[in-house]
């Protein structure tokens, strides 16, 4: 375990990242003494100082749900992080690339909630319960903590699980129309199809995604509050992206096409 002093002075270190724009070396090698929980206590620092700042937190996001993702991380199990409003962006808007350290796309389901929801104990019923609605997502992953061999599940989750933006489709479907575990979805940049999965690959359902959450935070006496946007996790390998590529995420059973684009 980090003391105080030296977790506060990473979250400095994150806060100067957006500054400096050169993002930080591992934080696994950096420091050899870190652990996950140092790594939470971080990423609710740097939330907590967003927040004072005068953000909103606007939802969760699961990440490294599916085999692809926690290989590329060189994780064995999902990390999760709040998301506030300022990461949040329309479809179809133009984004700046230049926003971004090293940005890849993920295709994902977003549940909105319609109850609150806080575990521990909180069951994928539960959940369906409480669910207003589920749309299609895309999560722009980013790293202020820069990419390189070692990376672990301590350096993705200082790194508020590695989410740089998420943008929301407005095709919103309930949970009683649609098979969500086989939902497909595809990831089309430029035209050309990158990626392809089916929604199963997210701890064999994304409900199961959101209920694993409810009860993580639930250990932090943290609730799902009504209108929260929890992002279950993507279901294909994220593609990097650059200035000039135009995004397209497709899903079937009527969820229909998400859309961004990069300048």
């Amino acid at each position: 375990m980090l003391v105080e002093s030296v977790r506060r002075k990473i979250v400095d270190d994150l806060d100067e990242v957006y500054r400096s724009r050169k993002p930080m070396p591992l934080l696994s090698r950096a420091y050899p003494g870190i652990e996950v929980e140092d790594a939470y206590r971080i990423q609710e620092a740097f939330v907590a100082r967003r927040v004072a700042a005068g953000a909103q937190i606007k939802g969760y996001k699961v990440g490294l749900t599916s085999k692809p993702m926690q290989d590329m991380a060189g994780a064995t199990e999902p990390d999760f992080s709040a998301m506030t409003d300022d990461l949040f962006i329309p479809e179809a808007t133009p984004i700046p690339a230049a926003r971004f350290f090293d940005p890849m796309i993920e295709i994902e389901i977003a549940f909105v909630m319609k109850h609150a929801l806080k575990g521990p104990g909180i069951l994928p019923m539960d959940v369906i319960r409480a669910t207003d609605f589920v749309v299609p997502a895309i999560e722009i992953v980013d790293f202020r903590v820069a990419r390189a061999p070692g990376m672990n599940l301590i350096d993705t989750v200082a790194d508020l699980a590695a989410c740089g933006a998420v943008v929301l489709g407005a095709n919103p479907r309930k949970l009683t129309s649609v098979d969500i575990r086989t939902v497909r979805g595809s990831i089309l940049r430029n035209g050309v199809v990158e990626q392809e999965g089916v929604a199963s690959a997210v701890l064999g359902n994304p409900v199961t995604s959101v209920a694993w959450l409810a009860n993580k935070l639930g250990e932090f006496g943290v609730a799902f509050e009504p209108g929260h946007v929890i992002l279950t996790g993507s279901f294909v390998r994220a593609i990097p992206v650059v200035a000039g590529d135009e995004i397209v995420c497709r899903f079937d059973q009527g969820f229909g096409d998400v859309l961004t684009s990069f300048i």
